[in-house]
């Protein structure tokens, strides 16, 4: 996991749940308070077979998976990347898919949104290697109800005067 905050911890759970060794990768540098180890950016690109980024997009994360990182990654590694598009580089990405330096990736963000024609990330036809979900993999249709579900319980709530779900 990158990006150890409320949503990786989250997924690192569910992982670890399901069996999973869970490591993770801090570009602050802070240790969490988690019962999963913390690795230095290199180990943690050696010994990963999946890769779940969920961090900010600042100047630690800027770029952070590109040619060097997949140069360092298993060949059989899946890289997903459901935090900031810019954290990976599309043409590294590309490149290391098309040359066998990891075996896939999955995307529900890219480095420039909407992906644009020339984006070498188009160039790959192989669904196994290659799944892209621009900003739309949260919308199940389990999501979508529970998301209604709020709104409605909000607005009911907002008639009768009654606070709910407020930021104080």
């Amino acid at each position: 996991i990158v990006g150890l905050g409320t949503i990786g911890k989250g997924v690192a759970k569910i992982a670890s749940d399901f069996g999973c060794k869970v490591i993770y990768y801090s570009a602050s540098g802070k240790t969490q308070d988690v019962p999963y180890e913390r690795e230095a950016f290199d180990e943690f690109l050696k010994k990963s077979d999946i890769i779940s980024i969920h961090a900010p997009l600042n100047d630690k994360t800027n770029n952070l998976f590109n040619k060097e990182a997949f140069d360092k990654m298993k060949t059989s590694a899946v890289l997903l990347n459901l935090g900031r598009g810019p954290i990976v580089n599309d043409a590294d990405l590309t490149e290391a898919l098309e040359q066998g330096k990891i075996a896939a990736a999955g995307l529900d963000v890219l480095g420039k949104e909407p992906i644009e024609k020339d984006n070498p990330l188009l160039r790959i036809k192989d669904s196994t290697k290659l799944v892209i979900t621009p900003h739309v993999a949260w919308g199940t249709v389990e999501a979508r109800t529970r998301l209604m579900d709020e709104v409605y319980e909000n607005i009911a709530a907002f008639t009768k005067g009654e606070a709910r779900n407020a930021v104080v």
